[in-house]
């Protein structure tokens, strides 16, 4: 298979895709367990696990995000040793 997205694309998706996995993971939990500097103040959401479940989904998404990246990266760097087959 060739690669859709250039090299530096796709390894600037995977570092991207990994910061925001890790960043949203934190902010759901913390929605998720309903931490007081997170929910019930006045201008604060008031159902954390509602506010979770959405951070989560754009988890998954990013998840699909590293996946297929990291996928047209390997498909460079095979290509750049060579291809599949390699004749040394």
């Amino acid at each position: 298979m060739k690669p859709v997205v250039s090299a530096l694309n796709a390894w600037s998706c995977v570092i991207i895709s990994v910061f925001a996995i890790v960043i949203l993971s934190v902010l759901g939990s913390l929605y998720s367990s309903n931490n007081h500097a997170y929910t019930g103040s006045r201008d604060e959401p008031e159902d954390g696990p509602a506010v979770a479940a959405s951070i989560y989904t754009a988890v998954i998404v990013y998840a699909g995000f590293f996946v297929f990246c990291g996928f047209q990266a390997y498909l460079h760097l095979r290509d750049s040793r060579g291809g599949a087959i390699s004749l040394h």
